[in-house]
């Protein structure tokens, strides 16, 4: 059997991978088949932090655009991912894995406080922890708490899960001729503006030398077949 390639990872979800084929929403059924991915992980004894996007619930973008603030846009966003937490957390226990939700924002009744320390401890213990809220402030996405946290708990790597197989110089579903890059240095990908991670992500990525490995979140292994080191999708790295 393959060894993993690492002892502890981030792993960013999109809200849309919980949506299921409408997009929107939560599904139980995607909901379960991501934490069969996910506890397949586990059984290779790698450490598995979480955090998950809102797009299924809320985009922020769409309330600023018809006039709404800024920060009540991203603060709803915030909370979506919670819900989004919440229900990954359920599929997850329902299938024998002890998993924390800690949130940036306070609410006790639903979730712990996010704690570094504890959150390290119940890595430790071979606890998922999914982190919620992002990073309990406005104007920064999920993909900069994901890098903060990745930072913050001692990943070894961010593996980012999206729509699409890597990373494109332009847009595949557009373009049948884009190129995907199978290796990108932090400047490359921050100089092509790439759309699968926002700069200040990349650049908090590239500050501390942490991975991203972009990948397709499709089939029944993806995830596993990353952490035990197959070449798929895009390595961003120095």
């Amino acid at each position: 059997m393959a060894e993993p390639q690492y002892k502890r990872i981030l792993l960013k979800l999109s809200g849309e991978s919980l949506g299921g084929v409408q997009g929107y929403g939560i599904s139980p059924l995607r909901a379960e088949q991501v934490a069969a991915q996910i506890k397949r992980v586990l059984a290779h004894q790698v450490q598995v932090g979480i955090v998950i996007g809102s797009g299924n619930i809320w985009r922020g973008v769409d309330g600023i655009s018809r006039g709404m603030e800024r920060a009540q846009a991203d603060y709803m966003g915030m909370l979506a991912t919670v819900i989004n937490s919440l229900a990954l957390q359920d599929a997850l226990e329902r299938m024998g894995v002890v998993v924390r939700v800690q949130t940036a924002i306070e609410m006790r009744a639903v979730a712990e406080p996010y704690i570094r320390r504890r959150a390290i401890h119940q890595l430790e213990q071979g606890y998922v922890v999914i982190f919620g809220a992002g990073t309990g402030n406005p104007y920064f996405t999920t993909d900069t708490a994901a890098a903060l946290r990745a930072m913050e708990i001692g990943a070894d790597v961010l593996l980012k899960a999206t729509k699409v197989d890597g990373v494109y110089d332009s847009d595949p579903v557009t373009n049948p001729q884009a190129k995907r890059f199978e290796r990108l240095s932090y400047i490359e990908a921050l100089n092509m503006g790439v759309k699968v991670m926002d700069s200040t992500a990349l650049s908090l990525c590239m500050d501390n030398d942490l991975p991203i490995i972009v990948f397709k979140l499709d089939q029944d292994n993806e995830i596993e077949r990353v952490v035990l080191g197959e070449n798929i999708g895009t390595i961003v790295s120095r």
